[in-house]
């Protein structure tokens, strides 16, 4: 029986410096270091600090990641980390760390495209067939792929201008709620009444599974404008409202497109039907909970990591590494930090190029 391989995951695409040992499909330690106090300040990320924060703090995570696993570099097999899409300060600070590492022990290095770690982390908590419907749905990236592989993804629809985290972000910032936006308009949509504002629910009308959140921004911005020229200001009342109002039309927008991207994907005929979402976004539960109910309808398992290997962690890049080397697929040090990396390679571009690259 083969062994199954040992790999050191490392991510630092963001706000998150994290490490993780993966043993197979078993996650042996992760460790994650938020940056939430560093950038609350300032109303969202800020790359040169995010970026030297990791630098601070990459090689603790290491450590701390492998005492927690009780293993030593030399009982690895491998070293993987997000080789981009991210902001290119971080992932720069996560690729020379595992050089460095890669360097000193002789250990083969593994790049890894964020959204992978995303897309395959069914596989590491479900063990989830090969090919599955995956709704990837986060802070800067929203699409809907069919997962055919390790390496190979098919994308069917997506974010044609902001993901809905970045909406959820800049609605808390609208409304006077800390950041992450998330979880506090979630936490305040408990309360609020999502009927009392008549929020668009953009590009249902139209056909496919392409999404556009750029309008709620705006809607949810003359909502609150209008609420604070008869008030004088937002009660807590008026926040709650305008949050679950906001909430609800996310989810209704994600809930018809995933009905239209599964059509799809069941038009495949798979054998054994699936669809999974990831991304911070999928800790929203009223979103969960939406799309659970419509798998049910459609005869379709619903896999759901948990939350806290839905948000940026190095678990998912360790699993993602370890699909790669087990099909033979290693990096050297010319491995290079990306700023822009779709998935699907065969796909048209949704948001344009540019001279970094297809942003998505």
């Amino acid at each position: 029986m083969t062994r199954p391989l040992t790999i050191l995951g490392i991510e630092s695409s963001c706000d998150d410096t994290a490490a993780a040992v993966v043993r197979g499909t078993q996650v042996l330690a992760s460790v994650v270091y938020g940056q939430t106090s560093l950038h609350a300040d300032f109303g969202g990320v800020v790359p040169e600090i995010a970026a030297r924060a990791h630098a601070e703090k990459l090689d603790h995570c290491v450590e701390e990641a492998l005492a927690k696993a009780s293993l030593t570099l030399a009982e690895l097999d491998g070293i993987a980390v997000t080789a981009g899409p991210g902001l290119i300060g971080g992932v720069l600070s996560g690729v020379m760390c595992a050089k460095g590492l890669s360097a000193a022990t002789g250990l083969p290095l593994i790049g890894v495209n964020h959204l992978a770690g995303h897309a395959l982390t069914p596989r590491l908590t479900d063990q989830l067939a090969y090919p599955y419907l995956m709704l990837l749905v986060s802070g800067g990236h929203c699409q809907f792929l069919i997962v055919e592989s390790h390496d190979t993804f098919q994308r069917i629809g997506g974010t044609i201008d902001d993901a809905p985290g970045e909406a959820f972000d800049k609605t808390a910032r609208l409304l006077g709620l800390p950041q992450p936006g998330g979880p506090s308009v979630e936490k305040a949509a408990k309360s609020g009444d999502p009927k009392r504002f008549a929020l668009p629910r953009p590009l249902l009308n139209q056909p496919g599974c392409d999404m556009s959140f750029s309008g709620l921004k705006t809607a949810i911005l003359r909502a609150r404008d209008s609420v604070v020229a008869e008030k004088g200001g937002l009660t807590t009342q008026d926040q709650a409202d305008l949050s679950a109002s906001f909430q609800a039309a996310i989810a209704d927008v994600l809930i018809e497109k995933t009905r239209r991207a599964l059509d799809a994907y069941l038009a495949l005929k798979p054998a054994k039907p699936a669809f999974a979402i990831a991304g911070g976004v999928a800790a929203n539960g009223t979103i969960r909970d939406g799309l659970k109910a419509l798998c049910a309808g459609l005869d379709t398992d619903f896999v759901a990591p948990p939350l806290h290997l839905c948000t940026d962690n190095a678990a998912m890049i360790a699993y993602a590494g370890l699909e790669r080397m087990a099909a033979g697929m290693t990096d050297d040090l010319t491995l290079s930090a990306r700023p822009r990396w779709p998935l699907d390679q065969r796909s048209a571009p949704m948001l344009g190029s540019g001279k970094k690259g297809a942003k998505a």
